[in-house]
């Protein structure tokens, strides 16, 4: 099974990005050595990353608890199972209840086995996940990232890493995920820790700082 890097290598790693970008140095005194978010590769994890995408947290938290009250264990067999009509009034979308049949089907015949993308080499890997329909190039980073626990693995265009890197920089404005995405390469191979980075800078800042009217 796969796990999340070894502190000392996400230490290193750290180090290394701090000393050469001032806005991840800036994210490392907060955040010190992140904590790697390890999901296991199975059906259920593509599934909340499915079902959280374009959504708020809060709603993609509710929609995907009643999607576990309606099927039980989630796995590709019970939701083929399923009534798909009975997924789309748990609150999804047509387009995702349509694309978890599609990844249900692929893990079902064998076309995406989890553990074998987590063994793989990086460029293998993303290529059997995004060979399969509703696996998009953010999702695909977001496996290679919780489940195989891949250093350089990126979520392109994610909106929360853009905006942590604009303020931490400081920018005037947030990059476009082109431009964001060109900038991400000079901390190859250690995108990850990045994303980790940022990620866990965000956690920080929202808890210090939360939104008007949050409790």
């Amino acid at each position: 099974m796969s796990t999340a890097p070894p502190r000392r290598a996400l230490q290193a790693a750290c180090e290394h990005l701090a000393a050469t970008d001032p806005a991840l140095a800036r994210a490392y005194e907060v955040t010190g050595v992140p904590a790697w978010r390890y999901q296991a590769p199975d059906y259920a994890m593509l599934g909340r990353m499915i079902s959280h995408q374009q959504i708020s947290l809060s709603a993609a938290a509710a929609i995907w608890s009643r999607v576990e009250a309606r099927l039980g264990e989630v796995t590709a067999e019970a939701l083929l199972a399923e009534d798909p009509e009975a997924i789309r009034l748990c609150g999804m979308s047509r387009p995702k209840v349509a694309h978890l049949i599609s990844i249900a089907e692929a893990m079902v015949s064998g076309r995406l086995d989890l553990a074998r993308v987590c063994a793989a080499p990086l460029d293998e890997a993303r290529a059997e996940l995004l060979a399969v329909r509703g696996i998009g190039p953010w999702t695909a980073e977001l496996v290679l990232l919780c489940a195989a626990g891949a250093m350089d693995a990126f979520p392109i265009a994610d909106v929360g890493l853009m905006e942590a890197h604009k303020r931490l920089g400081p920018y005037p404005v947030r990059m476009d995920p082109k431009a964001f995405t060109a900038h991400a390469e000079r901390w190859r191979p250690y995108r990850g820790a990045v994303t980790h980075l940022l990620w866990g800078w965000l956690h920080v800042d929202r808890a210090r700082n939360p939104a008007p009217g949050t409790p």
